[in-house]
């Protein structure tokens, strides 16, 4: 079934064509050029951003796939969370499409696009059940994964999600925006990898959830008192990585524990970072998991995961109509 899916929760602007874990083509375009100087994303820029690239990433989307829009049997839309202008952009889009075309259309979470993302690599799929860890600017959650459109929240963040920890340290020491590369780039020049410590917060002994804020502010408060100069903040960027991402590995490997299954699955852009798939890796490894990770060009928001997954959705059942609208704070509920 040719889905058109339609991803516009933030600052990029994707569209895909894709037919089950094939992806025809796969385009997308950000406007985070437009909000460096400003460090982090204005709503406004983005929302603008949207509505002037969204046809011409149709077209290229269509042109890569060598299909037409009459060829399209679902339109798959995010429709949240995420920045209720950028959203309401491509909800548009997408309901002119269903409705000029007579196609069914489908609201997808962007959460859960994201923890499906790895299905879309060649070779085989991952195998339910699995533990679900999604690390983005906007979410750090875990989930229990029983199949497609089951999943049981595990643990979330308390207050600052992963991505966004890494974007206000990079800020912090002056390494620009997006700060996630920018601190991961920095901290491979460490020379001291173990010159710097940094605390890393569990919440108690079996607590699945996440908090970063702690982390962030014994950062802030070691810059206060240390002479910058290109070698600190190298390993400053270590020491902060190496915390921020073992809480992750260490949070997934209990949740494995807890629940008896020994597959994880991590998806959402901080999945692009490499550090964090090598200690991954050495998890699996050690533990004997099978750990996957999307392809990189599908760790950060794309529209091929948001075609898949309302694909799949659709395909079992799940419906939306015209009246689908914008939901920013849309949350993952376990259901069938």
């Amino acid at each position: 079934m040719l889905t058109l899916g339609i991803e516009t929760s933030c600052d990029e602007t994707g569209v895909a064509l894709t037919d089950g874990r094939r992806v025809l083509a796969s385009v997308v375009t950000s406007s985070v050029h437009l909000h460096k100087k400003y460090g982090g994303v204005v709503p406004e820029i983005a929302s603008r951003y949207h509505v002037e690239y969204i046809i011409a990433v149709l077209s290229e989307a269509l042109a890569r796939s060598k299909r037409s829009l009459k060829d399209v049997r679902l339109v798959a839309v995010t429709n949240g969370p995420g920045l209720v202008g950028a959203l309401l952009t491509g909800i548009s889009a997408a309901k002119s499409i269903s409705y000029s075309l007579g196609r069914p259309i489908i609201g997808v979470n962007h959460v859960l696009a994201h923890l499906y993302s790895a299905f879309l690599n060649e070779g085989s799929a991952p195998r339910f059940p699995f533990v679900g860890l999604v690390v983005s600017g906007g979410h750090t959650a875990l989930f229990l994964c029983e199949k497609v459109g089951r999943q049981e929240l595990l643990g979330q963040t308390q207050d600052d999600a992963i991505g966004e920890a890494f974007d206000k340290v990079g800020k912090l020491l002056g390494l620009g925006y997006p700060g996630g590369p920018e601190v991961e780039k920095a901290a491979l020049a460490s020379k001291n990898v173990n010159s710097i410590k940094f605390p890393k917060s569990y919440l108690g002994k079996d607590s699945l959830d996440f908090s970063f804020s702690g982390l962030k502010t014994a950062v802030l408060y070691y810059v206060r008192k240390t002479r910058l100069a290109e070698g600190i903040i190298a390993d400053i960027c270590y020491a902060f990585q190496e915390a921020a991402l073992d809480a992750l590995v260490e949070k997934a490997c209990l949740a494995c524990e807890t629940s008896g299954v020994k597959r994880i699955v991590v998806g959402g852009g901080v999945s692009i970072n490499s550090r964090l798939r090598e200690k991954f890796d050495y998890a699996a490894r050690l533990r004997g998991y099978d750990v996957r990770f999307p392809k990189k060009e599908y760790c950060l928001d794309n529209a091929a995961m948001v075609g898949f997954l309302g694909g799949e959705l659709y395909k079992r059942g799940s419906r939306s109509d015209l009246y689908l609208s914008a939901e920013p704070n849309l949350e993952v509920k376990y259901a069938e």
